[in-house]
């Protein structure tokens, strides 16, 4: 089969796939992000060389818990007051698990923009690869779940209006890259990568954000009078933030010599390779709404 036939069929699954969860029900988004999360780990676990069965049984089941715990104990718990008539006590809220996760994302993403610029960093300690494995691969899957909500109920436009803003970013950086890129923006990791295409891939997000925001956001949500500002501004986090996390996953597919991140989808490589972007921004796109949410 042409490989830019097998590009663009496994491109249209991986698609249609993610759109059909997302619209279908919260529970059908969330089981497909942990399938999804459980191939990136098996392919950060390969790309790291580490063993499997522990991050896989860990990443499983640490995703599983935060996300019944973080969207469905406050309805339970409600439900539960309801019918019994009583005011259950939670030993720890939702918002402070929710920080303590968002600090401990924050920290691992400062440590891989390190990892990223510093060229004597060539080989990573194993309490590293854990931490890695924690704070870049796990912890983001959770909160991809989390924005989905934005600051009230699941709304899956926002989640799909974000991916809209990632694959603008991605595919316009490469088509102005390709056109009229000279300049280029991290040679040593991305040779293929120009400081035009990532300008370009920003200036497209920018315009896609002011659509989004224009004609597939509601009018009557929340924050709707800046909902312009809002969209562009996450636009702006998605071209940049998502960049370097392309970046960084390039450096550990350098380091351990490989061209992609997995195989399972043909002409594209791996989850790894095509969620690179989304997971690095995830942390920083949540702590965004939960600015908006405070000030508002």
């Amino acid at each position: 089969m042409n490989e830019t036939l097998k590009r663009a069929l496994s491109g249209a699954v991986y698609i249609l796939l993610l759109l059909s969860s997302i619209l279908y029900s919260t529970e059908s988004f969330f089981i497909l992000f942990g399938l999804f999360l459980i191939i990136t780990v098996y392919e950060f676990c390969n790309l790291v060389k580490i063993h499997k069965v522990f991050p896989i049984i860990f990443g499983t089941f640490f995703y599983t818990s935060v996300t019944l715990v973080s969207n469905y104990r406050e309805k339970t718990t409600k439900n539960l007051n309801e019918f019994f008539h009583t005011n259950l006590e939670i030993s720890i809220s939702t918002k402070q698990l929710d920080v303590i996760l968002l600090v401990i994302a924050l920290v691992v993403s400062i440590k891989c923009i390190l990892f990223l610029f510093y060229d004597n960093i060539q080989k990573i300690s194993t309490s590293s690869k854990y931490l890695y494995l924690l704070g870049y691969i796990i912890l983001p899957f959770i909160f991809i779940t989390k924005i989905s909500f934005g600051v009230n109920d699941y709304n899956p436009k926002i989640i799909i209006g974000l991916f809209i803003l990632i694959w603008t970013n991605d595919t316009f950086a490469y088509i102005v890259g390709k056109s009229i890129g000279r300049t280029k923006l991290f040679e040593r990791i991305s040779p293929k990568k120009t400081i035009e295409g990532f300008l370009g891939g920003i200036l497209f997000s920018v315009l896609a954000g002011y659509l989004i925001s224009k004609y597939y956001i509601k009018a009557n949500t929340q924050f709707s009078d800046r909902s312009i500002l809002i969209w562009t501004t996450i636009a702006v986090i998605v071209g940049v933030i998502g960049t370097i996390g392309d970046l960084i996953e390039s450096k550990f597919k350098r380091i351990a010599g490989v061209k992609d991140s997995g195989s399972i989808m043909p002409g594209h490589g791996g989850i790894l390779d095509r969620l690179d972007s989304a997971i690095f921004v995830a942390p920083i796109i949540f702590l965004f709404y939960q600015i908006l949410n405070y000030v508002s």
